[in-house]
This record gives C-alpha cells, structure tokens and sequence, in this order.
C-alpha cells in the first residue's frame, strides 16, 4: 500500500488484508453506535466476541470481499480509496444484515464454523439486530445522496431477489431466466452495488463507475454459480455446510434449475424426486443434476460471467484492475 491508501499488490490474500486494515477500525466505531444488545449480537455475529461479550482473538468473519471490491473500485475508476471506507463498511454492513436475515429464514443452524446468531440470540433479536445494521448502513453514506440513492436501490433488489428464492422453493416449475435474474439480483446487486459505492464515494470517472458496475453484476453471477457448486458437491469441510446441502433443503440453485429445465430422462426422474417428502435421496439427486448437464451447465455459465466481469476492467487503473482480477480469481475458486 503506498501512503495515499492505494494499492500495488496482486495477491487476493494481500488486497483482503488491506481491505481490513482500512475499513475494520470504522466498521467497529459504527456497531459501537447500537444499543448494547444488538451490539452484541452483531460483534458476535462478525465474530469479534463470543455470546457473552468475551473478544475471540483470530476469529474472522467471512472474508469481507464487498468492502475490497469498494475500495478497489475507488482506485480502478480514478478515484482516492481512503474517501471510500465509508462506501466499504456500507456494503459490509448490508451483506451481513442480509446473512442474519437469511440464516433465520433458511434455519441454517451455523454460519463460519459458529452456531448462528438466531439459534444462540433468538430469532427476533437476530432480526433486529440485522435491521439495525442496515439502518447504519444508509447512515455512514448519508453525506452524499446519490450514494444512499444508489445503496438503498440494491437493497430493494437483494429483497426481491430473496423473495424470489423463498417463492422459488414452494414453485414446481421455475424457468432457467427466472432463476438467473433471481440471482443477479440476491447476489449480483450487492456486488455492483460495491464498486458503484466505491467509484462514487472515491471521487472515480463516471464512464468507469458504470464499467465496474457490470464488472460486479457479472463477478456476482459467477460467484454465485460456483457457490450453489458447492452447495451440492463441496467439501463439507471447507465450505462448513453439510454435503448436498442445498439438495436437503430442495434448493431450486442454478444447477438444479438448469437439469430441471434440461427435457432430459434424469431430470425428469429428478423432478420426481424433489416432489419426494420420505425417502429424499441426495446423493441420488447430485447424481441426477449431473447425469442431465445441470453440472456442467454451471461450469460453463460460470466461466462465461467471469470473462464478461474481467473484459470490464480493461481500460480501468492498472494496479487496481490486476488486484481486482485477482480478487475475481479467488472467490470463483471451485475449490475454496
């Protein structure tokens, strides 16, 4: 990092630890600004402190790749990444309302390797927990009201697109477009929400802004793609989730969707198998999404997005476009 904040590294694990060191100081002042029990919900949640407010030295929640894309948004578009930590915590702070939000929705029972903040705290104080957090994040962009323009605009898409996914899981049927856009929005939003914030809040060239916006939309399909991957054939020991996961709970994901949608034998025999309430077999289901294509399909359409993300970054700072592509790299990693 050079001493106006920018950055010169090409590594993902450095651009993360630099993301950290610029925004975790204000991202710790603005949940000191919650009252004291959600406070506590959300250090715990964030993983600073255990359930009775005891610190957790080395515990990191998540990866915190949001406030990364922001700050190297900054930089990439022409702009100052120090002016746009409050853009990186906003984010931040939307991602992880949404994630207390989702865990008491789906009754996902961990998070991180860590009971949930719902099954320690209670649901409704996990809600209000993540409702205060979301109600920060409009605060720290509040002095420029294209920015809260531009945050708020994403969180109504990642709502419509949560509720998309909830309709989805009751729908017999659901289209291989409907399911995409259901994407762009849940995981897509935030993402381009990120670099949007970061070239605005950084003082970043316009045309190059709308650039890193698609560029984010694009990494948000891709991500999600080898997420929902995972979610099926991952390592429960890496991804933290039980094996075939998403197939237990009759996860309409990309994969499912697109062997759902194949006019194949197997998945058709896998449609019949998601209307199973006794007997579900999900090893036999992950052998289905495979045997009609839904697999590969995922494979493709993921390296597909992640070329469309990177040709975005072309004409955008140099140091920062080979951090962000490095950062791209490592999120869409199918083995992470």
């Amino acid at each position: 990092m050079t001493s106006n904040g920018t950055v010169q590294l090409s590594s993902a694990t450095e651009v993360l630890a630099w993301s950290r060191e610029m925004t975790d100081p204000a991202l710790r002042d603005c949940v000191a600004k919650l009252p004291s029990s959600m406070r506590r919900i959300a250090g715990y949640h964030f993983g600073w402190w255990d359930s009775t407010g005891a610190p957790t030295p080395g515990t990191v929640a998540g990866k915190a790749v949001r406030p990364a894309l922001a700050l190297l948004a900054a930089q990439a578009s022409g702009g100052d990444p120090t002016a746009a930590v409050p853009a990186a915590v906003g984010v931040e702070l939307v991602h992880n309302f949404s994630l207390l939000h989702d865990d008491v929705m789906d009754h996902d029972p961990v998070r991180r390797h860590r009971p949930t903040a719902w099954t320690v705290f209670g649901v409704a104080d996990a809600i209000l927990a993540g409702d205060a957090m979301l109600a920060l994040a409009t605060l720290i962009v509040s002095h420029n009201a294209p920015a809260v323009e531009v945050l708020s605009r994403c969180v109504v898409e990642l709502c419509q697109g949560q509720s998309w996914d909830v309709e989805f899981e009751q729908r017999d049927r659901v289209s291989l477009a409907e399911c995409c856009k259901m994407v762009s929005f849940k995981t897509g939003s935030l993402l381009a929400c990120a670099c949007t914030l970061g070239a605005l809040l950084g003082g970043g060239d316009s045309r190059r802004a709308r650039k890193l916006q698609s560029f984010g939309r694009h990494l948000g399909m891709a991500f999600q793609l080898v997420d929902d991957l995972l979610g099926i054939w991952g390592d429960p020991a890496v991804t933290g989730k039980p094996v075939h996961a998403d197939l237990v709970r009759r996860k309409k994901s990309l994969p499912v969707v697109a062997a759902l949608n194949s006019a194949t034998a197997a998945g058709e025999e896998l449609f019949d198998l998601y209307q199973q309430f006794e007997d579900f077999d999900p090893a036999r289901a992950a052998r289905l999404v495979e045997q009609s294509g839904g697999r590969d399909w995922a494979r493709t359409k993921a390296d597909e997005e992640m070329a469309a993300a990177l040709d975005n970054l072309a004409d955008c700072q140099q140091d920062a476009a080979i951090a962000l592509h490095e950062l791209a790299r490592m999120i869409t990693s199918r083995d992470h």
